[in-house]
């Protein structure tokens, strides 16, 4: 459902205005809710909060003494936070999210079908630079077969 790159500015207090053809669908989808969180990238996770539930469920579900699955339980229940929009559309970025991803003044809000990553301009850029360096060897076992 969200598929799209979007440059975005942070204001002085840390929210960033929703493009307007994501918001209605945030909304609907999220019931108003919204789960914002760290990933192992250095880049955040926004979830339509029923989205996220079944992965939170999933990762509290590991064996918490098992030492990966503490810190993945660690880094993404541990940074979640719970947000709304508000009337403007505008979506708070905890300082402490902010902090993790190096967010400044420039943010892409990047769709992945059932969420979007928000990365740092610096973050965005590297990650474009890793894929185009990878050529023709992108494609991981199973989509080697993909047609685009």
């Amino acid at each position: 459902m969200f598929q799209g790159a979007a440059a975005l500015n942070l204001d002085a207090k840390g929210r960033m205005a929703v493009p307007a053809r994501h918001r209605d669908a945030l909304q609907a989808l999220g019931e108003g809710r919204l789960v914002l969180t760290a990933h192992p990238h250095r880049c955040l996770l926004l979830y339509p909060a029923p989205a996220w539930e079944p992965i939170r469920a999933k990762i509290l579900a590991a064996p918490s003494l098992e030492t990966q699955s503490a810190m993945l339980r660690r880094l993404l229940v541990g940074f979640a936070a719970d947000s709304e929009m508000d009337a403007a559309g505008r979506l708070l970025v905890p300082a402490e999210l902010r902090q993790y991803a190096a967010l400044e003044k420039q943010v892409w809000l990047v769709g992945q079908g059932s969420h979007f990553e928000i990365w740092s301009d610096a973050g965005w850029q590297a990650q474009q630079e890793a894929i185009f360096a990878l050529g023709d060897k992108l494609l991981p076992p199973g989509l080697e077969s993909l047609t685009l």
